[in-house]
């Protein structure tokens, strides 16, 4: 129908002189009627050609803007088109190429930002998350708004698009564990590719903070903690040199004091130490996965010289199968050799100490997820229950002279609480004066602990 308009449109002036000359009796009407039937004839042809090549460019300059780019397949016949046909055939390859220059870029854009170490969260105008790359979701999974949510990074993200400049706070985050973040507010103006108005750089400082506050509790702790046993070495090295420089009795009895002296300050930097290093890694749980019910049987074999020195006995209630933990099996011997000490140095003579594990469903003093729970037990007189809050503080003793006496450290459940706290788990000490003390450690099941 548009190509038979297209005909009408072209004819209309010669075949209306035509039949004017007619009408006029100035042309003979058989010859005029074929000459209009000719003239119609070729105004059709024309016009079907010309709409035919119209068509063809039409759809190039469709696909030029809704696909990017495309060569196009017109070829008028017409002379008159065949420029605009090049054009278009101009057009649609730069599109092109600038479409694939703009892919590679927002490709690219995208690698970066998903390699990048930092957690980088992408805002849109009305403050949704647009993306967020692997170290973002990684770090704060489902917590993402939580953190977002954050009334001090709240603040920061309102003043970034008043005023259109780069913003900071610092960050400190409870749970799971404290985290210590510095945030890093940057408006985007133009917006990215993907309509993304703000991006958000959330660095961990954990670790950093850790260290400065290790190297200040190292020097306060040990300085406190050495000076008893530094103070009798030198007075120690004084008397052998002096009055018991020609008796050999005295000699080796202080001989011996001076050993246990420094191997106690031994075990305390040791502890120290140990307890600095699992407290710069709090922060970033375990990923290995590790089957309890295997480890727990050699622990208790290399734990056997030890209890050999003493006059307890070791009892082990460990069924053949438990859930697997993601777990750092290094620091679990390390908690279990720690309990399995205190319970043999504050637990009755010759008494009984226990260690079980048994699968845990939830409920109770333990989450609703799945997990294992770990518990040493002895037959001890137990401890106060006043005391019990704060057994985990560095240093605190409930008995300072018992505790000096059997080679305690004040570290060993400081050390236990924080290996806890990295796996993400619970830590539970029950005690009753006159009955002995419990210390449980719950531990979240593996599948439990990557949903």
């Amino acid at each position: 129908m548009r190509a038979l308009a297209h005909a009408f449109g072209l004819a209309a002036a010669p075949v209306g002189a035509l039949l004017v000359m007619v009408l006029a009796h100035w042309a003979a009407p058989n010859p005029a009627i074929a000459a209009m039937a000719f003239t119609f004839g070729v105004a059709l042809v024309v016009a079907l050609i010309w709409a035919q090549r119209l068509d063809h460019v039409t759809d190039a300059v469709r696909r030029v803007a809704a696909e990017g780019g495309g060569e196009s397949s017109a070829r008028p016949a017409l002379s008159s088109l065949t420029e605009l046909a090049r054009e278009v055939d101009r057009l649609s390859r730069r599109v092109a190429s600038r479409a694939a220059l703009v892919d590679q870029l927002q490709r690219a854009d995208a690698a970066i930002v998903g390699r990048l170490p930092d957690p980088l969260i992408v805002l849109a105008a009305d403050r949704s998350v647009r993306r967020a790359n692997a170290a973002a979701r990684r770090a704060f999974g489902a917590d993402m708004g939580a953190v977002l949510r954050h009334p001090l990074l709240h603040e920061a993200i309102d003043r970034a698009f008043a005023t259109g400049d780069v913003q900071g706070a610092e960050l400190l985050l409870p749970v799971p564990v404290q985290r210590e973040l510095q945030a890093t507010v940057v408006p985007m103006d133009p917006p990215l590719a993907d309509g993304g108005r703000m991006v958000v750089v959330l660095s961990d400082r954990t670790r950093e903070r850790a260290v400065e506050r290790m190297r200040a509790d190292f020097v306060a702790n040990a300085s406190h903690e050495l000076r008893t046993p530094l103070a009798a070495l030198i007075g120690f090295v004084e008397t052998l040199r002096g009055p018991a420089a020609d008796d050999p009795e005295a000699q080796q009895r202080f001989l011996g004091i001076m050993a246990e002296q420094g191997a106690r300050m031994n075990r305390l930097i040791d502890d120290l130490l140990s307890l600095s290093r699992i407290e710069l890694s709090e922060h970033q749980p375990p990923s290995e996965r590790v089957d309890l019910a295997a480890l727990l049987p050699r622990l208790v074999e290399a734990y056997q010289p030890r209890l050999a020195e003493t006059t307890a006995q070791l009892e082990v209630a460990v069924p053949e199968r438990l859930p697997v933990v993601v777990a750092d099996a290094d620091q679990m011997e390390q908690v279990l050799q720690n309990l399995l000490d205190n319970a043999v140095k504050y637990g009755a003579p010759n008494g009984t100490v226990t260690l079980s594990a048994r699968p845990a469903s939830g409920g109770g003093n333990w989450p609703a997820r799945p997990g294992v729970v770990l518990a040493v037990a002895d037959q001890g007189i137990g401890i106060a229950r006043e005391h019990l809050p704060r057994l985990t503080e560095r240093f605190y003793r409930v008995d300072k002279g018992r505790s000096r006496a059997v080679g305690g450290t004040g570290l060993g459940l400081a050390i236990v609480k924080h290996i806890v706290n990295r796996h993400r788990g619970q830590l539970l000490i029950e005690s009753e004066e006159g009955a002995g003390t419990t210390v449980s450690v719950w531990l979240p099941q593996a599948d439990a602990a990557a949903g």
